[in-house]
């Protein structure tokens, strides 16, 4: 489209190898038209296991191309900030490269297409800059920190590495109003520590610890015990107490479903209830060096039943008490 223009300063800093060795696809020859640039995104989107879905079919055909590219755009960044075989200052490189070429899309100027699939998103949808420029900040953290000494300092990093991505899906929809915001907040920053909590074991080899030190020594946990792979008693009460508090988060944005329309809602309760499997998971069968929890098959198949059939998600898997006649 007339409106996304080339950009010079934006492909040429990214070499094929560089990009295609980080995520394994392959970049187009010469600057691609948008839908060409879409389809890329796509396929990157299809191309990564996740625990929640990426634009999936509930949602509406012409919606899924922009939330595509936004994926495109976090994938990327992320694999920059976790290439292990390269440097930390190359790596804050890459994603400085990467902030400019977002900026020159923004503006309309674009040759990578995930960013001619942006030029697009940010002209047709009127999503702003700053939560992708919140992504970049999180990623680049990752790069320079790999310790958080408060619960507090962990939810800052959350802010800038989930909370963004829930505000563009819901801006791509047209929504806007910050109450909306705050329960998608709350969803996005439980979901991350989900993630936390399942990977605790997997970022041993990054090195990169997201339990609090302050949770660690309440329960008389150390790092050491963690780089030993240690799962034992003390292990598993601050595991249920960070699960405890993701749980909470998840009901504090439990009304976000039923404040948007139906084919946002089945995809805003997947993402709920697939989170809450998730910690179910954890609390159940905890996590260790051999185990971590993942979705099985039939888990996604009752999480698509729960989505479609439950309305009320601040009701779902809490007892009643002996006076709730409810």
């Amino acid at each position: 489209m007339e409106h996304v223009t080339t950009s010079v300063s934006g492909a040429a800093k990214f070499s094929e190898t560089s990009v295609s060795s980080t995520w394994g696809a392959v970049p187009l020859a010469g600057r691609p038209t948008p839908d060409e640039a879409f389809k890329y995104c796509a396929a990157i989107s299809a191309g990564h296991a996740e625990n929640f879905p990426v634009a999936s079919l509930f949602l509406p055909e012409e919606k899924r191309p922009y939330l595509q590219a936004i994926y495109a755009f976090s994938r990327i960044a992320d694999d920059f900030a976790d290439e292990l075989d390269v440097s930390p200052g190359e790596r804050l490189a890459r994603l400085n490269d990467w902030e400019t070429m977002l900026v020159d899309s923004y503006n309309g100027r674009a040759d990578h297409p995930v960013f001619v699939a942006l030029a697009e998103t940010f002209y047709r949808c009127h999503v702003p800059l700053e939560p992708f420029s919140d992504l970049l900040s999180a990623f680049k953290r990752d790069v320079v920190q790999n310790r958080y000494e408060s619960f507090e300092d962990l939810l800052s990093y959350c802010r800038c590495s989930a909370n963004p991505v829930g505000r563009l899906v819901l801006m791509v929809f047209g929504h806007r109003d910050e109450e909306i915001f705050k329960c998608s907040d709350a969803i996005c920053t439980a979901l991350q520590l989900t993630n936390f909590w399942q990977d605790l074991f997997v970022d041993l080899k990054k090195n990169r610890l997201y339990l609090p030190l302050e949770d660690l020594r309440r329960f008389g946990y150390t790092e050491d015990l963690w780089r030993r792979g240690v799962a034992d008693e003390r292990f598993r009460a601050l595991l249920r107490f960070e699960i405890d508090r993701t749980k909470a988060l998840l009901y504090d944005g439990a009304g976000l479903p039923s404040r948007v329309e139906r084919e946002l809602a089945v995809e805003l309760k997947m993402v709920w209830f697939g989170g809450m499997a998730i910690l179910r998971k954890l609390e159940r069968r905890g996590v260790a060096p051999s185990s971590r929890p993942s979705l099985a098959g039939i888990d996604k198949v009752g999480i698509l039943f729960r989505s479609l059939y439950y309305n009320d998600l601040s009701r779902y898997g809490r007892k009643k008490k002996q006076w709730d006649l409810t």
